[in-house]
Order: structure tokens, then C-alpha cells, then sequence
């Protein structure tokens, strides 16, 4: 069920107030049309009134007392907010005072007549809130002196009796009170049948075909007993195996009859596969358009397996078809954004179970663990005000700083959650034994790396001084990007060039694993023109393989997996990142990653494809880096990463603070620690260039056409490229004098000086058509456009045919509407690939550039500057295949916006 009032930002959460969050909750009592009825009309103010909202949903709302006061509502805001009173209660009291002042004004001085039945929470009891003296002799008898109930035993009869005085009103939160004592009740007694029944032998010890490890049991134990619980065991540690098990275990008390498993589209087969290993259990594998759905959940069955766009859309008829009495969510980082239209329709699933299973409970923020636990109870961690009120830190302006109270926020998940981590049952795993085999780079290699690290030195260096502009941002992330990328193979970027040190290692290891009878080999690597090569290495060594990356369609690749399990002469398997999440290979023993992610969490998601439970042979991860280079930096980096998961989840230490590294800034925190050999002091020193530009506006007013920082390919110091609109030797002395000021050699602290050129604007435009029509050569690797602060693109660089563009871009929006529409992530990442790489076509078409050949090099090389502020979220999603498809899509949807053909001729 959504929620009614909607949480603020984090931003607002700095200064909100409980008064100020009853405001909003009136503001939108006033705003938003509510019908109200009194479904006790004897009582005209202290009654139970039915409301219902504009969506046509009805809430029961609950008037007592209006001095204290006391009032209740069945929406989940009123229950989770802590704050009283909701936008429904808001509305009737703003009702009740316009129908009758009155009436309304005696009412708040008397107080109500009736007599009030209500539970108490923490006493465990139901208690006379008010009239207690006004109860007959005998039913007084029944309570003791403060008013609580005296025999729970006779409850019901209590009650009943209770209810046939017209004076006394039992509270509307008396039977959900009592239902939910009732199920705690029923889970220890069922628990303790449970453990009987095994221990005599009349219930088999396992639930599953195949015995559970002995944590897997106790996974298994707090989900079935936990009713709505959390289930974070870190990744290949058998979350799936647990979830079943769970529900084979309540199928086997009666306390189950429909299960909805909810997975990303790529798991459905895997689900399938594991249901069919682990229980006898039937399955449904829900496919095809919606009165196919709809039929589905109709079938006799026990699991349903669906994915979460199928969800989304069949939510109601979901809860009012299948009725599903548990709910799993298999990698539910999906639901973390509380305001994705994902999150909203998946929180409306009803059951009275549910299993969330997530390996990464917290990947950036504590929101993300937030709308985990909303989905189980609202109640948990009340609204997000409430928990960014009480768990986060901010500064005098209002911006979140750090965490604190994280020891109390362990303790209110403690109950719900719980996660066990490789290292803690590492006695139940085979070995894993990790080796790290260092290659050199090829001296075709060479010189492109060196030019790219000497760039990316330079930018890290000045990010520590003062912030990068969006251009300096995009050239460090492209220089880190292709300096992995090499790391690997030029090949990547150009198909002429095939040299890989990498493979010639590989070969090494591949002949070690096939004189090893039985083993098995998983390769990964990020980029997929790497992979083409290791197959043509296998084929080489004729080695069988299986191919699995993004390109590869599901079905297809579900194929290949089924291959690689099955095929005793298939022994390697070739994936990329798209095969780091989901997949079980334990039938493999051996992990090569050809290349080492940013992140030491993808690394680990590799690993856990095949060091995972029911692996019978240890393990080896092969590490393959480039000596000497942002990889060899990045592995030792990975040792040392500490994150805000294990300061909540993890460490067992009471702790209380941390603090925030905020998204960009953390970024480029720690690329400074990878780039540079030595972390720099953080300066606040202005641009030089800048300042420089501005003072050269100065002197020479409209003389000036142009200014241009250029970093040369050979490393020497930039330069700076100055140029007038006429009479360059007549300036010339006066502009080198000015530079001479600004930089003097003293105060640099090493940087390098850039050096100063002076041309007029016919020489320069000269030289600009000489380098486009190929007569000469730029050296330079990167240049900064300081002056004019915005260009325009001059006609004559336009495109020479505009429709081929605007033709590519249409084609590019079509790819996007099918990436809007997809009945899948899987389909929706395809296709939103394809609008990337047919953009970048026409951006290639537009400047007269190489066309890329794939999404990645789309995003990189001279390509890069054209996408704008957007480069940054699109180089993300398309290095990460778990990365968030909505950001994506609202980059895509901006290019396109800026290359509308009925806006302008051209791009």
C-alpha cells in the first residue's frame, strides 16, 4: 500500500519538525478532496468516521479524545509516522469544526462519554482508557486497579460482552493489535512443534532434496519464524537455497499455499533451476502479455516466478488472482529508491510473509536500508524525516555531514535482519587460494598509457585544490577509463591493433587448467572485444567455451550456461560483468579476471559465481594486472575499502558516527589515492589560467578572438594559445610580459609553466584547416577553451548532410522508447545501449570523426565532449551493468531533446 503523506528530502529533513510534519498533513487535508461519512451518527464528534481518498481507497479513522489528543487511523502513514495523526484525521477535524463550531467547541472541554477499550502495547494487555467507573459490577471485576485486562484467557467473552453496552467502544486497533499478538504467539509455538517433531524423527531434519550447511538451516529457521524478514548474507553464501527452504519448511506447517518469487528477468531460469534441484514443490514461470499473466496466477501451483517489471503491472491483479501468502524479493537493491514507480508498486504486493534477499542491504545511504525494511514494516524505522532526523548529521546550512546513532539503528533491525559474512563460515567453504600474475604492457601499449596517466595525474592533482570544471571532470574520468582500458588491449578502442600481453599469460594458465582433468575455468573482463579475443585464444587451444555477455540474448545465454554445466568438454566460460550477479558455477573451479573493476565489490561478485556454497574443490582466483599501472594501484586500493554497510550491518562494536563522503567528491577522494603515488594537500587556490584569461581580456577588449589551454602529447607544459584578430607581433610582447607576472617561476611548486603563443586569427584559422583537410598533425592530447567562455559552432563546421544525423537520431529515440517500454531490465539496458552507440554515430557524423563501433566508444576518445553534462551518468551505466537504468534513460532523453531537428540544422 503507497504511502500517504511522502517523506521530504534529505536536504529538508535538516531542519523538519514533528509540528511542521503535522502542517504538511493538514496542508494536504485542506488541498485534497476526502469524503467523509460518521458511521456512528449517535456520537457526532467522538465516533469512527469512514474516509475516502481520491484514488478510491478507504481509511477508518478514530476520534477519542481531543484534549490529549487520541485519534487513529488504518493508513500505513498514521502507523509508521510516529507523529499521532495523519492527512485523514486532519480532514475529519477540520470537518467536524467547520460543520458545527459548537459542537466542536464543547466537545474539546468535555471530553467523550464513552467508555474506551484500547490495547497497550507495552504492557502486552488491553486496558479501560476512560468510563471505568461507569461499567456494571460485574465486568468492572474483570480488570484490576490500573485498568488492564486480568484474564487473557477469556478475552474474546470479555469483549463480546464488552460490546453489548452501546456506551463502551472497543477500539478499531484492538483486533489488529490482537491478530498480530496472535501470529507471535503461533510462530514460537510453531517453531517449538517444529524442533520437536525433528528431533523425535517424525519430520525428516532437512526441508530441500539436498542437506543445508548448519547456517543455512538457521537462514532458513529466520525467515520461516521472522514472518517479514531480511536476509543479507553476503554474496554465494546461498540466499536462494535459505528462501526456499524457508518455504518448503511453512508449506510443511500449513502456513503456505502460493509463493510469488520476484527476481530481475536474467534470474528467472536460475530460480527455476533452483526450485527444481532443492524441493518437488510445483512452479510457474510467469510469461507472455497480460491475459496470459493473469491466467498464470490462476494455475494450481506453489512457486510463481516473475520478474519486477511483470510485477509492477500486475500488482492488483496479483494480490487479488494468486493472493500469494509469501513474498520474496531476490536481489532487492531493485526497491532501494524509495520513489521509483518500482519501489511504489512493489510495496502494494500484500501477504502475510516476506523474504527480502540482497547481498548489499546498503550500497550508498541509509535510504537504501530504509525502503528495505518499509517493505517489511513501516513501522520498523517509521518515515524517512524520522530516520534522517535521527541517523544522519547536518551542518549549519542543512547538507548531511555524517551518520550517527548507528549502534541504535543496528539494535531496531537486529530482529528482522540478519547476515552472515564469507569470512564467518569460511570452515563450511572449500579453500580459496588468490594469486595475482603481473603482465608488463606492450610497447604498443606503452607511450598512449604514459601520455594518459601523465593527463590523469595532472587533473587528480588540481581536483585537490579546488573543484574540476564538468570539462576537466570528463577528460580525468576518459583518461582513467582508457587507461584500464589499455591495461587490457588497444584492441578495445581500434580493432587494428591486436597486441595483448594478457592473452600470452592466459594461454599459460588455460594449458595448466586442461592437463587438470575436470576443471573448469570462468574469464571475465568488462569489455567484450576482450573476450572476443580469449574465445579466439580457445579456439586456438581448442578449448570448448560458452559465451555470456550483455549482447548475448537471455535465452541464448541461458543456453550457453546450461552448456558449460552440462558439456564435460566445455571448459571455459566467457563473461562479462553481466555474469557477476545471479548465476551459480560452482560445476567451475578456477577464476580468471583478465582486468580489475573499479569497485572491490564487482571483484567479489565474480568470485561468489563459483566460491560459493555446494562447491565440492577449492577455489583459485587469477588476478591479471598490468604492472606498474591504475591497475596494480587499484588491487592494493581494494584492500583497504571500508564502507557504511559494514558500519551498520557488519560491525558487532557498538559504534555511533560516521561520516558522509559525499557521491562526486568522494569520487574523485579516491582517485586521487589511486592516480597519485602521494595523496595531495587539499589548496584553495584559484585557477591560474582563469585568472589569466580574465586579466587578458582586460588589456586586450575586443582585440581578443580566442585563448586556449593545450596539453602537449610528449608531456612537456602546456601551452597557451592566444589569439587576435589581427597584428599578433604588435601584442605579442605585452601579453608575454603579463604572463611572465602571473607565473612566476617561484611559485609553481613544480607545475609545470605553461608557455605563451601569440597568433592572429587568419594564421590561426589557416592552421585549423590544414589540420582538418590532414596537411598537419595536432600534438596535442587535450585542449581547454578559455576564451570565448561559451563557443559557437561556426556554419562552416556544420554538418554536410543533416539529414543523415537527424535520421540516426530518430533511430536513436525508437531504440529509446523500446528501453522505456521493455518488459525487461535485461531488454531495456539492450536497447538502451543502442540509443548510445546510434548518438554517438551521430556526433561522429557531425565532426567528421571515426563512427565507434560499441556504446563504450561512443562515451570515450574525441566522442566524449559532445554529450555534455550527461557523460558522466551514461559512462557509468555503461561500465556497470547493475547501474541504474532511470538516470540512463533521463540522460538519453536530454541528448536527443538537444539534437531536435525542429529546433535546429544541426547537432
Amino acid at each position: 500500500m503507497p504511502k500517504d503523506a511522502p517523506a521530504p528530502t534529505l536536504a529538508s529533513a535538516a531542519e523538519t519538525s514533528d509540528a511542521q510534519e503535522i502542517e504538511r498533513r493538514r496542508k494536504r487535508a485542506r488541498d485534497e478532496k476526502l469524503e467523509i461519512e460518521n458511521r456512528d451518527p449517535e456520537y457526532p464528534v467522538f465516533a469512527n468516521f469512514e474516509v475516502r481518498s481520491g484514488s478510491g481507497r478507504t481509511y477508518a479513522v478514530e476520534i477519542r479524545d481531543l484534549q490529549r489528543p487520541l485519534f487513529h487511523c488504518t493508513c500505513q502513514d498514521f502507523r509508521a509516522n510516529g507523529l499521532g495523526t495523519c492527512k485523514h484525521v486532519e480532514a475529519v477535524l477540520l470537518t467536524l469544526k467547520k460543520q458545527d463550531a459548537a459542537a466542536w467547541r464543547e466537545a474539546g472541554s468535555a471530553g467523550s462519554t464513552r467508555i474506551e477499550i484500547v490495547p497497550d502495547a507495552e504492557a502486552g494487555a488491553l486496558r479501560i482508557e476512560r468510563g471505568e467507573e461507569r461499567l456494571a459490577a460485574e465486568l468492572r471485576a474483570r480488570f484490576d486497579g490500573d485498568g488492564y485486562l486480568l484474564e487473557e484467557e477469556n478475552e474474546e467473552r470479555v469483549l463480546r460482552e464488552l460490546g453489548e453496552d452501546r456506551r463502551v467502544r472497543i477500539s478499531q486497533e484492538v483486533e489488529p493489535w490482537r491478530e498480530a499478538r496472535g501470529r507471535a504467539a503461533e510462530r514460537k509455538a510453531l517453531r517449538r512443534e517444529y524442533e520437536h517433531k525433528v528431533q523425535s524423527g517424525e519430520w525428516p531434519p532437512q526441508e530441500t532434496l539436498v542437506p543445508l550447511f548448519p547456517y543455512q538451516r538457521e537462514g532458513m529457521l529466520h525467515l520461516a519464524f521472522t514472518e517479514r524478514a531480511l536476509l543479507a548474507d553476503q554474496m554465494g553464501l546461498g540466499k536462494t537455497i535459505q528462501a526456499i527452504a524457508a518455504c518448503a519448511l511453512l508449506h510443511r506447517l500449513r502456513k503456505a499455499k502460493r509463493v510469488l518469487v520476484v527476481v530481475p528477468a536474467s534470474l528467472k531460469g536460475e530460480w527455476e533451476e533452483q526450485i527444481v534441484k532443492f524441493t518437488a514443490l510445483p512452479y510457474a514461470v510467469i510469461k507472455g502479455n497480460s491475459e496470459a499473466r493473469a491466467a498464470l496466477y490462476r494455475e494450481p501451483g506453489f512457486f510463481y516466478i516473475a520478474n519486477y517489471e511483470q510485477v509492477m503491472r500486475d500488482v492488483e491483479t496479483i494480490n487479488a488472482a494468486l493472493q500469494p501468502d509469501i513474498v520474496i524479493l531476490d536481489e532487492a537493491q531493485r526497491i532501494k529508491n524509495w520513489n521509483t514507480r518500482t519501489a511504489q508498486m512493489v510495496k502494494r504486493l500484500s501477504s502475510r510473509y516476506a523474504f527480502v534477499l540482497t547481498g548489499t542491504p546498503i550500497e550508498n545511504r541509509l535510504d537504501d536500508l530504509h525502503s528495505l525494511m518499509d517493505f517489511l514494516d513501516p513501522a520498523i524505522l517509521g518515515p524517512l524525516f524520522r530516520l534522517n532526523r535521527d541517523y544522519y548529521s547536518f551542518d549549519a546550512k542543512g547538507r548531511p555531514v555524517g551518520y550517527r546513532n548507528l549502534d541504535k539503528l543496528r539494535e531496531r533491525v537486529a530482529p528482522y535482519l540478519l547476515r552472515r559474512r564469507q569470512a564467518e563460515v569460511e570452515t563450511e567453504l572449500p579453500d580459496r587460494v588468490d594469486r595475482t600474475h603481473l603482465v608488463p604492457l606492450a610497447l604498443s601499449q606503452r607511450d598512449n598509457y604514459r601520455h594518459l596517466a601523465a593527463r590523469a595525474s595532472r587533473l587528480a592533482e588540481l581536483s585537490g585544490r579546488r573543484p574540476l570544471q564538468r570539462g576537466e571532470q570528463r577528460r580525468l574520468l576518459q583518461a582513467l577509463q582508457t587507461m584500464r582500458i589499455l591495461c587490457d588491449t588497444a584492441y578495445i578502442l581500434n580493432e587494428k591493433e591486436r597486441g595483448c600481453p594478457k592473452l600470452a599469460e592466459l594461454a599459460k594458465l588455460l594449458e595448466e587448467c586442461r592437463q587438470q582433468p575436470g576443471t573448469k575455468v570462468v574469464i571475465f573482463s568488462e569489455w567484450e572485444r576482450m573476450l572476443l579475443l580469449v574465445r579466439e585464444l580457445c579456439q586456438r587451444l581448442n578449448l570448448g567455451t560458452a559465451f555470456h555477455t550483455g549482447q548475448v540474448s537471455p535465452g541464448k545465454r541461458r543456453a550457453e550456461i546450461h552448456r558449460f554445466r552440462e558439456d564435460a568438454d566445455c571448459r571455459v566460460f566467457i563473461t562479462s560483468d553481466v555474469g557477476s550477479t545471479g548465476l551459480n558455477l560452482q560445476v567451475a573451479s578456477v577464476v580468471i579476471n583478465c582486468d580489475v573493476p573499479w569497485r572491490a565489490a564487482r571483484l567479489e561478485q565474480r568470485v561468489a559465481r563459483v566460491w560459493r556454497k555446494f562447491q565440492s574443490r577449492a577455489v583459485t582466483v587469477i588476478n591479471l594486472v598490468t604492472e606498474s599501472s591504475i591497475e596494480h594501484r587499484l588491487l592494493v586500493a581494494m584492500s583497504t575499502q571500508e564502507g557504511l554497510a559494514a558500519g551498520v550491518l557488519d560491525d558487532p562494536r557498538p559504534g555511533n558516527s560516521l561520516p558522509i563522503r559525499r557521491g562526486r567528491a568522494a569520487l574523485f577522494d579516491r582517485i586521487r589515492g589511486v592516480v597519485l603515488r602521494k595523496r595531495q594537500p587539499a589548496e584553495t587556490e584559484r585557477d591560474t589560467a582563469a585568472v589569466f584569461v580574465e586579466r587578458l581580456a582586460t588589456l586586450l577588449g575586443g582585440h581578443l578572438h580566442r585563448c586556449e589551454e593545450r596539453w602537449p602529447n610528449d608531456e612537456g607544459p602546456p601551452v597557451l594559445l592566444v589569439t587576435v584578430e589581427r597584428d599578433a607581433s604588435a601584442w605579442r610582447e605585452r601579453v608575454t610580459q603579463m604572463h611572465a607576472r602571473l607565473y612566476p617561476e617561484e611559485s609553481r611548486g613544480g607545475a609545470p609553466v605553461p608557455r605563451i603563443e601569440v597568433v592572429d586569427r587568419e594564421a590561426a584559422e589557416t592552421l585549423r584547416r590544414m589540420e582538418a583537410d590532414g596537411l598537419i598533425t595536432s600534438t596535442a592530447q587535450s585542449v581547454r577553451t578559455l576564451w570565448p567562455r561559451e563557443v559557437a559552432t561556426p556554419r562552416s563546421a556544420r554538418l554536410s548532410d543533416a539529414r543523415e544525423v537527424h535520421e540516426t537520431v530518430r533511430l536513436a529515440e525508437s531504440h529509446l522508447q523500446g528501453a522505456e517500454q521493455a518488459e525487461s531490465a535485461d531488454a531495456a539496458r539492450s536497447s538502451l545501449r543502442e540509443a548510445i552507440l546510434l548518438l554517438g554515430r551521430a556526433f561522429a557524423l557531425h565532426r567528421h570523426l571515426p563512427e565507434p563501433a560499441t556504446c563504450e566508444e561512443a562515451l570515450t576518445g574525441d566522442l566524449a565532449e559532445s554529450w555534455g553534462a550527461t557523460i558522466l551518468v551514461l559512462w557509468l551505466f555503461a561500465q556497470d551493468e547493475r547501474a541504474e537504468i532511470e538516470p540512463a534513460l533521463k540522460a538519453v532523453r536530454e541528448v536527443i531533446a538537444d539534437l531536435d531537428p525542429k529546433q535546429s540544422g544541426d547537432p
